[in-house]
């Protein structure tokens, strides 16, 4: 299977799934732990991806999404964006509409 298939695949398994540098309980920078932070001050269940264990991982998020940079937040299979996205949506309240919408 090719890492945009694993990708893929994870990405479609998952309800919320964030690729991030680090994990939720020890980010490894501080935009990927203020989107993980975010989304738990929501209650959102999410998985979470540590680039930095798979450069393949790392690379290939960044061509799956045509979006350079991580973290990068995905709901229900749809790219949101990065840090600065998610935190604007949850300032205006439009991403815990989002993560409580039915999938």
């Amino acid at each position: 299977m090719s890492i945009q298939e694993q990708i893929k695949e994870l990405v479609e398994t998952n309800d919320v799934v964030l690729f991030m540098k680090g994990s939720p309980d020890f980010p490894q920078c501080g935009f990927s732990s203020r989107a993980s932070q975010i989304l738990q001050q929501c209650g959102a269940r999410f998985a979470s991806v540590d680039v930095l264990q798979n450069q393949e991982v790392r690379e290939g998020i960044k061509q799956f999404s045509n979006w350079p940079t991580i973290p990068q937040l995905y709901i229900r299979g749809e790219f949101i964006g990065g840090s600065d996205i998610v935190m604007e949506m949850f300032e205006t309240g439009e991403l815990q509409k989002k993560l409580a919408a039915e999938s």
